[in-house]
């Protein structure tokens, strides 16, 4: 063992760890585009863009670039009473690329805190105007993050269960389906008609992540979404994982007739490199904070909001996606992840698989039901890094996001790993 796993195993406590069985942590000493290097000079291919928060490769000598400049400028300052221009010129460039109604950005430093922003958001608004409305909609099987606003409106599941009697209660409702649609737009129709205290609806659009990469349709979401709107029930979209393109358009929402009045967004926004979280949302939203009441303010901040680092990273980031290249990237990934589903979507060791975009997941068949603490997760990652490719199962779910400079030929590198694995069970 080096001395660095040493020290690892005496000092660090690592996040979403067994820790009676975990093995020694794998010792990186170097990235660079879509790979990892490790202390023993191992190569490997990152498949899942590290925690799905690297968009263009490791160590990005355009994003490392903005940032060093930036380093040597200002690296961070106070954010209330104070701007800087990395912050006010990132807010504009999101704003354009957002759904036409988003008017203003709250910084905030991860995609939990961008929840939890939003959440606050919309009592608050209600608050402010002297309605009581108190309880949110969201889907079964859910997740928007550890704090615990955001694990309330998550699924009650062993992300939370040690904390579930001091979560606030939420209506959640199953995703919507072809089956289900009409039953659903009947159900919500009772419910607000009959119980005026429901102020927000939050979800993931089209793809739920950790809840196993579960994917729905974006007309589905649009009634669901008219609904709430008809009923003044505030609509909030958590892109934190599908936005900046993981789902083939620069934002999931970009599918939607239905415009969200809040947008949480995180993970991608600066490309991997800095903590930064965001959360967008309509004026109607801002103006209701808009007096001469104190009382009415939003108080809520953080030490690093807007880091000025941060948000150079992810202007910097930005500069990338609205490259052409970028684009193409995209559309490369999202097309071969399509053909490799037509291609494998029947396959005996699979219960489903299925694409959006360029995330990619197969759901193995396994003498367990399909979830999170499904066994077959070790053995899936353990076959891939022997391969040299860094994956992380959601249990019996085999997924990939790969950064978006991924060659073809890598991406088919990758499949062929996929089937020589499907081909062993």
């Amino acid at each position: 063992m080096s001395s660095i796993n040493q020290k690892d195993n005496q000092f660090v406590w690592h996040p979403f760890t067994h820790l009676s069985s975990a093995e020694n942590a794998i010792h990186i000493v170097k990235g660079e585009g879509a790979y990892f290097y490790d202390v023993d000079g191992n190569k490997l291919l990152d498949g899942i863009s590290s925690w799905w928060v690297n968009l263009h490769g490791h160590c990005h000598p355009y994003i490392s670039q903005k940032v060093n400049e930036q380093l040597h400028t200002l690296e961070h300052t106070i954010f209330s009473g104070f701007t800087h221009t990395p912050a006010v010129t990132l807010a504009e460039r999101l704003i354009w690329h957002l759904p036409k109604n988003q008017s203003k950005i709250f910084y905030s430093d991860n995609g939990s805190t961008a929840v939890e922003v939003a959440l606050k958001m919309t009592l608050q608004y209600f608050h402010n105007q002297g309605i009581t409305k108190k309880k949110f909609i969201a889907f079964e099987n859910a997740y928007h993050g550890d704090t615990f606003g955001s694990m309330s409106v998550g699924a009650r599941n062993v992300f939370n269960n040690a904390f579930e009697n001091l979560l606030f209660d939420v209506i959640h409702i199953p995703l919507p389906t072809s089956d289900n649609i009409d039953e659903l737009n009947d159900t919500l129709e009772v419910w607000f008609n009959n119980h005026k205290d429901i102020a927000g609806f939050i979800f993931e659009p089209l793809v739920q992540g950790a809840a196993g990469m579960l994917m729905y349709e974006d007309k589905h979401l649009d009634e669901l979404m008219s609904i709430c709107k008809k009923h003044q029930v505030i609509c909030i979209a958590d892109e934190v994982m599908t936005g900046f393109g993981r789902t083939g358009r620069f934002f999931a929402s970009e599918y939607l007739t239905q415009q969200p009045d809040i947008i949480c967004l995180s993970k991608g926004l600066t490309g991997g490199y800095m903590p930064l979280g965001v959360t967008s949302c309509a004026q109607f939203i801002y103006d209701a904070y808009l007096s001469d009441d104190k009382t009415k303010t939003f108080f809520h901040g953080h030490s690093y909001t807007a880091n000025a680092t941060a948000c150079s990273a992810g202007l910097a980031s930005l500069d990338l996606m609205e490259k052409e290249e970028t684009i193409e990237q995209i559309l490369m990934i999202s097309q071969s992840n399509h053909d490799f589903v037509l291609k494998h979507k029947s396959h005996k060791a699979l219960k489903d698989c299925r694409s959006k975009g360029t995330i990619l997941a197969l759901e193995i068949n396994t003498e367990e039901h399909t979830h999170y603490l499904n066994k077959a997760s070790e053995s899936i990652a353990t076959y891939f890094l022997k391969k040299h490719i860094i994956v992380r199962p959601l249990g019996n779910i085999l997924y990939l996001i790969p950064p978006y400079c991924i060659t073809n030929q890598e991406l088919k590198d990758v499949y062929a790993v996929i089937e020589g694995f499907l081909e062993q069970l």
